[in-house]
């Protein structure tokens, strides 16, 4: 096991961890806007364990759904951003 396997494993335990943690935020979060940033936070590391799995398998594919996701959480923020303003101002 050369050193780029280990630190993909160490790496996969260390989002998965996070993963966890910021799906618990998600549920829990006392308000709306903590909620909207930790999905944010899970699009992040989702993106990031797609990498990691790329680069454990030795293909590019899977950077192909990381950007796309990249790009719908991007939307996705802008969104509720967009809603939040506008809840405010009534």
């Amino acid at each position: 096991m050369n050193f780029i396997e280990f630190a993909a494993y160490i790496s996969v335990i260390v989002i998965g961890l996070s993963i966890l943690i910021i799906f618990l935020r998600l549920v829990i979060g006392p308000t709306i806007e903590d909620r909207i940033v930790a999905l944010d936070l899970l699009s992040a590391n989702t993106i990031a364990f797609i990498a990691v799995y790329a680069i454990q398998n030795n293909t590019t594919t899977f950077l192909d759904v990381g950007i796309i996701l990249a790009m719908l959480a991007f939307l996705g923020t802008i969104s509720f951003a967009f809603y939040l303003e506008r809840r405010t101002k009534r």
